[in-house]
């Protein structure tokens, strides 16, 4: 059977998984179980009370969510209020309640599909491919772990993946052109930064970088193209997006406003375990990585929530440790769920540290020029997430660690990734190969952690 024929089927077979996976989760995960579920649903159900005399966005005393911006609750809100004036009965909020939230998963599943189809594009447009089809893909993307519990709540999350993978695209394109574009370009850039900053805080984490790689531009005449560029299509997302924020701003006298008291920046506000896990902590990563067992331990939580499911939203429980279903053997499963997860992570590891390379090439090419941008992109995502986890910190339990803050910038890595296993498809096939097999290992093995067992 030719290489080819082998990786066709092999990229069927990961994606009718991942649409089970979707599928099997829609069936039996209640996205009210997530992360303040029931707070985000609130923000739902105030929208949708006044939907459709009015637009009216929750304050603080409807959800302790009322900070988050509109997207995310736009389409819930809809059904919802479509669900009120088709079925008949006494009581629309116990009764809709579980149709919008099942069409919700079901529609931010297409989302994540969509979102895998512009990766694709990339990497067609990338190496030139002819099929958009791309087993790499599927392979590195599906095997985060988190994937599947941010696309199965109502939060904005799934919406930044949707939007930034097109803006990627877009910036691409753009690259593509030598920096030529015309109006509707940067009328739809700034549409979709307008639509980044309306689905949650993070996304901001995303536009730096753009800036940044105009310094990376050996001529005048493109920084000034790029310069241009991004500040029409900031201008346009600005006045797309700020409403939101200035009434932030008005009500609450910050931009961004939060649930928790903010602390002035000092590293001093978090401890020093914060910062350097304790060798007890490093053991349980790859014993029983399951909350509390990691009390407020940046890396040890970030990575045991990316793989596995360290605050079991997904896997053991919602409210108290103590209800918790099959906890210790669950633990025991993603304790090898994070021992089998260092061969990704070392991949990810490698991907990311052979692509900074570029940095020392003279002759920097349009593709250099992506890359970049996705390097400062992670970096500003991880070092912003630091921030706002020193400023909102939770010592006895380090409630503001979740890997799904940081879904933007492993999507990134994953970029990175997907490049590097492709660059090593043309240069050592036997280590492609092997590298492939080693990851589909993975994801079977992970397969579990996938599912909710709820």
């Amino acid at each position: 059977m030719k290489i080819n024929n082998i990786e066709k089927i092999t990229f069927w077979f990961l994606a009718l998984l991942i649409i089970f996976i979707f599928s099997y989760n829609i069936i039996n995960y209640d996205a009210s179980s997530g992360y303040d579920g029931e707070a985000h649903h609130g923000y739902v159900d105030h929208v949708a009370m006044h939907l459709p005399r009015e637009v009216n966005l929750p304050t603080v005393e409807d959800t302790r969510e009322y900070f988050n911006p509109p997207v995310a609750y736009i389409f819930p809100s809809v059904v919802k209020v479509l669900c009120r004036n088709i079925i008949d009965s006494e009581d629309f909020y116990r009764n809709c309640q579980p149709i919008y939230k099942q069409l919700s998963q079901i529609f931010q599943s297409f989302l994540f599909f969509i979102s895998l189809l512009f990766y694709m594009k990339i990497f067609q447009l990338i190496k030139g491919f002819k099929s958009i089809s791309n087993l790499n893909v599927l392979l590195v993307i599906g095997l985060l772990t988190i994937n599947y519990r941010a696309f199965l709540m109502i939060r904005g999350e799934p919406y930044i993946i949707l939007f930034s993978s097109i803006m990627l695209y877009r910036f691409l394109l753009l690259l593509e052109n030598n920096l030529e574009y015309s109006k509707k370009d940067y009328l739809i850039f700034g549409l979709l930064i307008a639509l980044l900053g309306l689905s949650r805080q993070w996304a901001f984490l995303l536009f730096p970088g753009f800036f940044i790689c105009i310094f990376f531009f050996d001529s005048r005449e493109k920084k000034i193209k790029l310069f241009k560029f991004l500040a029409s299509s900031f201008i346009v997302g600005f006045f797309g997006c700020s409403w939101f924020y200035f009434k932030h701003l008005i009500d609450y006298g910050s931009f961004f406003a939060f649930n928790m008291s903010t602390m002035p920046f000092n590293f001093s506000n978090q401890p020093k375990s914060f910062y350097l896990p304790n060798l007890e902590s490093i053991r349980l990563v790859f014993q029983k990585p399951i909350r509390p067992n990691f009390l407020n331990q940046y890396i040890p939580i970030v990575y045991s929530d990316l793989w596995g499911d360290y605050w079991g939203y997904f896997s053991f429980t919602r409210d108290a440790l103590e209800t918790g279903r099959n906890q210790n053997l669950i633990g025991d499963y993603l304790a090898r769920v994070n021992i089998f997860s260092l061969v990704p992570s070392l991949i990810f590891l490698s991907s990311f540290m052979s692509k900074i390379k570029i940095f020392k090439s003279k002759n920097k090419n349009k593709y250099d020029h992506f890359y970049i941008y996705i390097i400062f992109s992670i970096v500003i995502t991880f070092l912003g997430n630091i921030w706002f986890v020193i400023k909102h910190p939770t010592l006895l339990s380090g409630d503001t660690i979740k890997a799904i803050y940081l879904l933007q910038g492993f999507h990134m890595i994953g970029i990175l990734t997907i490049s590097y296993l492709e660059d090593l498809k043309e240069k050592s096939f036997n280590r492609y190969i092997l590298f492939v097999c080693m990851l589909l290992a993975v994801f079977i093995h992970n397969f579990s952690a996938m599912l909710t067992h709820y």
